[in-house]
Formats: C-alpha cells, sequence, structure tokens
C-alpha cells in the first residue's frame, strides 16, 4: 500500500516523472476558457435581455430564434457545429472578399463557441430579473427626465442585478462544466490531459478521482463567492421570513 501511495504521488508530482504540470496547465486552460466564455456570453446576455424587452420586432424575433435553438440542440452537437462549421464559413467569406483565409487558434475559438452558446442561457437569465424589476420605478425615472442610458445605468440594473446572481452563478458552473466538451475538438484543457494521464499510466480511478476533486473545490469556492456577492447586492433589502 505504501508503495502503491507513493507511486501515485509521484505521477501527480511536477516533473519528468509526473503528470502535475500537464494537470495544472490543463485546468489553467479551462478556467481561463470559462472565464472569458462566461464574459463574452454575459455581454451577449445583457444586449440581448433588453433586445429581447425593448427591440424592435425583427430583433425579437431573432433573438427568440437564437435562444431557442441553442438551448433546444445538445450543447456538444452545436459545439461541433459552431467550431467545425463557423470556421468553414468564416473562411469562405474571407475567400469570397479575395482575402487569404485563416486557421483559428484553438483557445480564441472555444472561447467563441463557449460565448455563444452561454449568450443565449444568459439572455433568458437577465430578460426574467429585468422583467422582475417594478414598473414603476421606470416610470417614475422618466417622468423625471431621464433618459434610457441613465434610467438603464441607475435604475434598471442595480435593481435587477440582485434576482439575477443566481441564475448567473448556474451558468458559470455550466461554463466550468461545458469546458470539457472543448476537449472532442482536440483542445488539451484539465478533462483532456486528464484523459491523457489516466490512459498512458492505466491509473484512472486515482486521475478522474483527482479531475472530481478540482471540480468540486472550484465549485464550493464558486458558489461560496456568488454567495457573498448576493449578500452584498442585497444589502439594505427586508430579509423575508
Amino acid at each position: 500500500m505504501l508503495i502503491a501511495a507513493a507511486s501515485n504521488w509521484e505521477l501527480l508530482s511536477f516533473g519528468a516523472k509526473g503528470y502535475g504540470d500537464e494537470l495544472a496547465w490543463g485546468f489553467l486552460r479551462t478556467v481561463q476558457i470559462a472565464v472569458f466564455a462566461y464574459a463574452l456570453g454575459l455581454l451577449i446576455g445583457i444586449a440581448g435581455a433588453f433586445g429581447k424587452i425593448y427591440g424592435t420586432w425583427p430583433t425579437r424575433f431573432l433573438l427568440d430564434v437564437y435562444t431557442t435553438i441553442i438551448r433546444s440542440v445538445p450543447e456538444l452537437v452545436m459545439i461541433l457545429l459552431l467550431f467545425y462549421a463557423g470556421q468553414d464559413l468564416f473562411n469562405a467569406t474571407l475567400t469570397w472578399l479575395g482575402m487569404a483565409t485563416m486557421s483559428f487558434n484553438g483557445l480564441i475559438a472555444a472561447i467563441i463557441v463557449l460565448g455563444f452558446v452561454q449568450g443565449a442561457y444568459s439572455t433568458e437569465v437577465l430578460r426574467a430579473a429585468i422583467q422582475a424589476v417594478p414598473p414603476g420605478q421606470v416610470e417614475a425615472a422618466k417622468a423625471c427626465g431621464m433618459g434610457w442610458g441613465l434610467i438603464i445605468r441607475r435604475i434598471i440594473l442595480p435593481a435587477m442585478f440582485p434576482n439575477a446572481i443566481a441564475g448567473l452563478s448556474n451558468l458559470w458552473l455550466n461554463a466550468t462544466k461545458e469546458t470539457v466538451l472543448i476537449s472532442v475538438v482536440g483542445f488539451t484543457e484539465f478533462a483532456l490531459a486528464t484523459k491523457q494521464a489516466a490512459g498512458s499510466t492505466k491509473r484512472y480511478m486515482m486521475f478522474y478521482a483527482v479531475n472530481l476533486l478540482v471540480f468540486y473545490i472550484l465549485s464550493r469556492f464558486s458558489l461560496r463567492g456568488f454567495a457573498t456577492l448576493e449578500k452584498w447586492a442585497r444589502r439594505g433589502q427586508a430579509k423575508v421570513a
């Protein structure tokens, strides 16, 4: 047992004998993809939510098509479609414009694809949070002569933010888990690094247990962070008994 335990620790160590370097690099890639894809999804979600509520009919229709398709199709299928078909469409457009084709950077492509998927879910979460803002507050702001930009910044965003945090925390956890799907296109992140290490050593149980533990710790810290953020956002609000 001691020999097996020492062997396991050696395999998880950093350096030539262990896979710690590969796992750490894969985890950093996972966090990097999740953070930037989540941020991109939030930007899309904010624009999409306001577009769905206050946009013109064509805008609302196109956004409804976007969110419905993304939420209906399995994430894996959508990622494969966007990753490969998206690159082909982009290069076809460059060719049509008489420009040289480009090969996509794997990291950038992963962020854009996951961000596009996240955007659909963020749109619906933020739309519901905006609609939860009492209409009287917006009407009062209009009566005071506020423009739409000021109303959004001073009234809508501060009022909707506490209502959106719970949904946004779920989207963040989904973003960290969906990075696993990027491995199917050959981009090395934490899941693929784990798979390669386990396959090389045949220590599947050990490496996948480490993978599970790391994702669990990341989730626990994330949930605690969002709980703290929600507590701060709801400061001054009356507590419901």
